[in-house]
């Protein structure tokens, strides 16, 4: 290789287009991958083209391609920040939230389903069965929440809200949806119970 004009380093005619001039460069690189020496030479002549270029573009006398790589450009530049906002929900949302298992979902569930069965079927005892059950739905929810963080204050505040929420939402859909709905046979106690059930499950097993 000459050791006068970089072109005749890499193999390359002056008016080679910059994919030859990459094209030679990568295989000489390849083809004197154990020669250190020799790898020096290519590099510094593949520099000295890509300087005489870049001059040349600064002068208006060719046009160079944005991706080609010109040796005083070696910091990139800084990654701009997305304009697009972020959608996300506020902490103190993301602190109550849980992500929850497949077990913390199905076991809730199951408890809450049996509870709302016997509510539903068992109408000999009135009234009594309702508190009965929505007494041991207290204790389950209260149960579940305190098993995932430990905390048996914020289990059963987090309860009662339910039970309050659930008795007084229902009693209030019930008087509206019920009459309009005649093969439905259950008395507004009952959907409250169901109601209030529903929403123990929901709180049991996505709050924390």
């Amino acid at each position: 290789m000459s050791d006068q004009n970089p072109y005749e380093k890499l193999g390359v005619s002056e008016d080679a287009s910059f994919d030859e001039i990459q094209e030679a460069r990568n295989r000489l690189l390849e083809q004197h991958s154990g020669d250190g020496k020799v790898l020096e030479t290519i590099e510094a002549a593949y520099d000295a083209i890509l300087m005489e270029r870049l001059r040349m573009r600064q002068e208006g006398k060719i046009k160079v391609p944005e991706r080609i790589r010109f040796p005083e450009l070696r910091v990139q530049s800084p990654t701009r920040e997305s304009t697009i906002p972020r959608e996300q929900s506020p902490a103190w949302l993301q602190r109550m939230l849980d992500k929850p298992t497949v077990a913390d979902v199905l076991l809730p569930a199951i408890w809450y389903l049996g509870l709302s069965a016997i509510s539903v079927f068992y109408r000999s005892q009135g009234d009594q069965v309702l508190q009965l059950t929505l007494v041991v739905g207290v204790g389950t929810s209260i149960f579940f929440l305190n098993r995932k963080e430990g905390k048996f204050g914020r289990a059963v505040l987090f309860t009662l809200a339910s039970l309050i929420t659930g008795l007084i939402a229902g009693g209030l859909i019930a008087g509206w949806i019920l009459p309009q709905i005649s093969f439905m046979t259950l008395t507004a106690n009952q959907f409250s119970t169901v109601l209030t059930f529903v929403l123990m499950w929901l709180i049991s097993s996505f709050l924390r």
